[in-house]
């Protein structure tokens, strides 16, 4: 892709930022490097057969004042989160950063060492436990703790321990009630679509570089390497649960409908250490990934934040989690986990506050606006989640997709509307050269939308492609917020170069491998395409002789309905197999040897004939 210039309108706007942002204040570069033991060298790392899954190194421009194609305070961010290396949190707590996405922790007990959250990649979890190992000792992995159930928090658990060390009771894993169930629903049901998006949303195919991908915020990128999951062995379930492992007490608070729908906090008292998980961190987080997910719920999240401060602020000299650096003294930590809390239930209440008055998401995201003391804390700031966009989940969340004015009710799909849009303005010509008036008076926002319905209209019209991909870019360089800025270039990037498909997919083997019998019949009743099977009338016994459990598939009026039940003599068919083996026939292998079917042999084919794979190339800025 051929990167353009920053427009003058984009480096007036930073200018004016650097000169109203509290750049003085270094406070978090001083916790960020504090610590520091030793880095890796170089910041690499492959699969076996050499295929690079995380080059933190391709950040090296990261220096120096920002760039006018990059917002200065988001420059700041990455310059902070590009940090890579093991750090010292206390004598006996240390962290791997830099690494991938999110942060690994390692907690030494009496005779080994308990993981926290082991990144998204296997190679990347087991670079980091080496480069702990080396300077710690070789000291074996006795526990893990997957803090919450997003896939940057457990993927990469064949990088510090096994499936046979686990079974084997040499190795606890520990995760908060739900762990399992929401990990597999997450990356399966909706994971076509959310990888796609989150192709987007953390730039994975864009170039490093100013002008290109600079982090998202959260951390740089997502790694790719393999992704694995293990069940957990304990499953805490209640605040105020405490358990020893290998001499190390831990003390839980449950945080569910947080930051994830499993995820809770844990405090170390031996340690005076307080682990956050992700519901406190160096940025607002989001209540509403761009990627796609269930609206979080930042009531809750500020009354779980409250709760920790009550449970532990006394009694905690440092708070870290799994994203960005730690926070030392127990002013500082309150004070922080205070800042945290008082974002989300500002931004809670006002928002609904100003829903009462009747304004809609969009007016609001507009209208809002943090007090001073909120604006002027760099963690406060929208490098991952944003102001505009979480008031608006709020909104959905409580309002729906409908903003109550009727004459919105019921408006063309997009295609359709902007075929008309385009003819009222007078053509797609007329259109781009608006959008071009527009882009030139530095009004990016109004050109992005008169350019969306011209492309709707016509996909390959030459001049409209062009602007439209000028228009986001320059977006992008003007975004303090990590994702905007990826989603923006990478819609920039497909309009010039193509469709680049989903990078990284996070439905891995080892989490599909987890789905229950429940979630593997409700994968298959969301891919039936409907119309294809409104006529056919099935019903089908599935035995699963590993787990020694039947269950009645029927599928009429193109629904697949489900029901664990005795089997039923007067089915279509009887399928006979393990759970192994019929999710081999979900990847579409019918014919190897461990399925037995009596009845009518056409039944499970039939079936299959109906069921729709997902598309992870979709469009995203064309029809």
């Amino acid at each position: 892709m051929q990167n353009k210039p920053v427009t003058p309108a984009v480096e007036e706007a930073h200018r004016a930022l650097s000169a109203s942002l509290p750049f003085a204040d270094t406070s978090d570069f001083d916790d960020a490097d504090r610590g520091f033991v030793a880095a890796l060298v170089p910041g690499v790392i492959t699969r076996p057969d050499g295929h690079v899954v995380w080059d933190n190194d391709s950040y090296a421009f990261l220096h120096g004042d920002a760039p006018a194609s990059v917002h200065p305070s988001l420059w700041r961010q990455s310059q902070l989160v590009a940090k890579q290396g093991l750090y010292e949190v206390v004598e006996g707590i240390y962290q791997g950063r830099g690494f991938d996405l999110s942060n690994i922790t390692f907690v030494e007990g009496d005779t080994g060492v308990i993981v926290i959250d082991p990144l998204i990649s296997t190679e990347t979890a087991a670079a980091a436990l080496a480069l702990y190992r080396e300077h710690r000792g070789e000291r074996p992995v006795v526990a893990v703790i997957f803090s919450h159930s997003h896939v940057d928090h457990f993927g990469g658990v064949f990088g510090v321990t096994s499936e046979a060390e686990v079974h084997s009771g040499a190795v606890q894993v520990i995760a908060p009630e739900g762990f399992v169930e929401h990990a597999v629903a997450e990356n399966v049901y909706a994971g076509t679509a959310m990888s796609r998006r989150a192709g987007y949303m953390y730039g994975a195919v864009l170039a490093r570089g100013p002008q290109g991908q600079v982090g998202a915020g959260l951390g740089q990128t997502t790694s790719s390497g393999e992704v694995g999951m293990i069940v957990p062995t304990l499953e805490i379930t209640t605040t105020g649960e405490t358990h020893v492992v290998d001499g190390v007490e831990i003390e839980f608070q449950m945080a569910p409908g947080t930051e994830a729908p499993s995820e809770m906090h844990f405090y170390f008292p031996k340690y005076r250490a307080l682990c956050m998980a992700e519901n406190a961190t160096h940025t607002l987080h989001n209540l509403l990934t761009l990627r796609g997910a269930l609206v979080r719920d930042p009531h809750v999240w500020s009354q779980y934040l409250t709760e920790a401060i009550d449970t532990f602020g006394d009694r905690t000299d440092v708070a870290f989690a799994s994203h960005h650096w730690p926070t030392w003294s127990r002013e500082r930590v309150v004070q922080y986990l205070s800042i945290q809390r008082d974002l989300y239930a500002y931004l809670h209440d006002q928002t609904l506050r100003l829903i009462n008055q009747g304004y809609q998401g969009a007016e609001i995201a507009e209208l809002i606006q943090l007090p001073p003391a909120l604006e002027n804390a760099w963690s406060t700031h929208g490098y991952y989640g944003s102001v505009s966009h979480n008031v608006k989940a709020i909104y959905q969340r409580y309002m729906g997709w409908f903003d109550g004015n009727p004459t919105r009710l019921w408006p063309h799909p997009p295609a359709e509307q902007a075929k008309r849009y385009v003819e009222a303005l007078g053509g797609l010509d007329r259109v781009v050269e608006l959008a071009q008036a527009a882009f030139d008076a530095g009004d990016f926002r109004w050109a992005a939308t008169l350019l969306d319905h011209a492309i709707f209209t016509e996909e390959h019209h030459a001049a409209t492609r062009a602007l439209l991909a000028d228009t986001l870019e320059q977006l992008g360089y003007g975004a303090e917020n990590g994702t905007w800025r990826n989603f923006f270039l990478s819609g920039a990037t497909e309009l010039r170069d193509g469709n680049f498909g989903t990078p990284t997919a996070t439905s891995a083997p080892a989490i599909v491998a987890q789905l229950t019998p429940e979630q593997l019949f409700d994968a298959l009743a969301i891919s039936v395409n409907g119309p294809k099977a409104w006529d056919l009338d099935l019903s089908i016994n599935v035995v699963f002789t590993d787990l020694d459990a039947a269950y009645r598939l029927t599928l009429r009026n193109g629904v697949l309905i489900q029901r664990k039940a005795e089997i039923d003599p007067g089915a279509t068919a009887t399928i006979t197999t393990t759970k192994p083996r019929l999710l081999a026939v979900m990847a579409g292998d019918v014919s190897s040897p461990g399925l037995d079917i009596t009845g009518d042999a056409t039944a499970l084919s039939t079936l299959m004939g109906v069921l729709d794979q997902g598309d992870p190339a979709f469009n995203i800025v064309v029809p």
